[in-house]
């Protein structure tokens, strides 16, 4: 992807998060919640019927509740090797281009502060693993009305369904969780299933790229959904 697209994806993408998590309004229209503000940790959270509220940080807390969340799936992509790579070239212009030196006169990597801190991916890779636990179960949620009973379906069930699921193509396709499947392994032969883990998440790992751009686009259009459900600017077609 062209550097400058990368730029300019990225760009709007923080604008529009940025706007959304602090905005704390709109972001509960039963049964969806918008991933941006899932789990809740606040107690001044929009009561979400039997949704992951959980009020850990108190009442003391008085900005929006996304920004407790949002630090962790923020904190993997920001750490992510594919993501990385994107906003190095396309940001930082670092490389300018291939086989175009470096400005500095000693190149250091990720080996100085603040870049070593790109190591702390592989832990964020675990956080990010609850995240889309809690994301799945919200996703669930979605097959109640607006009352809590269970087996209804509306447009906004897939809309949570499709983000999930790439959320976790992308979160398990991350070169960490194929590290962790696999990566210590001197011996395919005698760990046959792990082995096969490891080859299906290789597959994975080669599509990080779409699996990242897809997985934030999706993460987005979920939140505008619930949005504008939420605003009362689009009804949520019910199929059931």
């Amino acid at each position: 992807m062209p550097p400058l697209v990368t730029a300019v994806g990225l760009a709007l993408f923080v604008t529009y998060a940025t706007w959304r998590a602090f905005a704390n309004s709109h972001y509960y229209a039963a049964p969806y919640v918008s991933p941006f503000y899932s789990p809740c940790l606040a107690s001044n959270c929009q009561d979400m019927k039997g949704g992951a509220d959980w009020p850990l940080f108190g009442s003391w807390w008085g900005l929006s509740p996304a920004l407790l969340v949002l630090v962790f799936p923020l904190g993997f992509r920001l750490t992510c090797y594919y993501y990385r790579k994107a906003y190095y070239r396309g940001i930082w212009s670092s490389p300018p281009a291939c086989a175009v030196a470096e400005p500095h006169a000693k190149y250091t990597g990720e080996t100085r502060f603040p870049l070593i801190l790109q190591n702390s991916h592989r832990y964020f890779f675990y956080l990010a693993l609850v995240v889309a636990g809690i994301l799945t179960y919200d996703a669930v949620l979605g097959f109640r009305d607006e009352h809590g009973n269970w087996g209804h379906m509306g447009l906004g069930t897939l809309v949570l369904l499709a983000n999930i699921a790439l959320i976790w193509a992308y979160t398990v396709s991350c070169h960490s969780c194929r590290h962790v499947i696999g990566g210590k392994l001197r011996h395919f032969s005698r760990h046959p299933v792990r082995y096969r883990l490891w080859g299906w998440v290789g597959t994975l790992t080669a599509r990080h790229m779409l699996l990242a751009w897809s997985s934030l686009i999706s993460v987005g259009v979920a939140d505008f959904y619930v949005y504008l459900v939420s605003s009362g600017a689009f009804d949520d077609p019910r199929f059931f």
